[in-house]
């Protein structure tokens, strides 16, 4: 549910009611897709007409997602010219929201994906212990629960600071595969 209230404005153009209703049964699409939702406004704009009255008025809809700018939609009626022999509101509205769909299930899939990423690391996280510094050339060795040892760079410490490491200490890393075999990145330093 959105944490503001819905904003339909109509510009330049009589209010429709059916034309509300139909914006608000897609919005409802929206919240569906993305339950996170933070807010969102559309505007019906018609900002031009000509003699047969066959330019359609623009839908912008702003999708309000916390933690990001806002996700926007806004086409141009020559999209819809382009698209539809005779575009009217229903035909704007209906692109629009197509769009604005797609977008939102792009940045839930983007977003999802980010997390799993995540939990996949983390399960492929190990713990080791630094055996050996060589802070003159930017590189030490890890010992892995089994014994080996695993070369690491200076650059794949992601928290703490390298030149402050001391043997023995406790690191948690990801086991990759380097040039020369394999080799210990993502390293972090266990805080107790």
């Amino acid at each position: 549910m959105l944490q503001v209230p819905l904003e339909i404005s109509f510009h330049n153009m009589e209010h429709s009611g059916w034309a509300e209703q139909e914006i608000r049964k897609r919005v409802a699409v929206l919240e569906s897709i993305y339950d996170r939702l933070v807010s969102c406004r559309v505007r019906v704009d018609h900002r031009a007409s000509n003699s047969n009255d066959t330019i359609p008025p623009v839908v912008h809809i702003e999708m309000g997602i916390p933690g990001r700018r806002d996700l926007v939609v806004s086409h141009e009626p020559e999209h819809l010219q382009q698209k539809f022999q005779r575009p009217d509101l229903r035909n704007a509205i209906h692109e629009a929201f197509r769009i604005a769909e797609r977008q939102l299930r792009a940045y839930k899939d983007k977003s999802t994906d980010h997390t799993k990423d995540q939990r996949h690391e983390a399960e492929h996280q190990n713990l080791g212990q630094v055996t050996e510094l060589v802070p003159e050339r930017d590189f030490g060795f890890l010992m892995t629960k089994e014994g080996g040892l695993l070369y690491f760079h200076r650059n794949s410490l992601l928290n703490g600071d390298f030149d402050a490491l001391k043997l023995r200490e406790e690191v948690y890393y990801v086991e990759a595969v380097g040039d020369t075999g394999p080799i210990a990145t993502k390293v972090r330093v266990k805080h107790a």
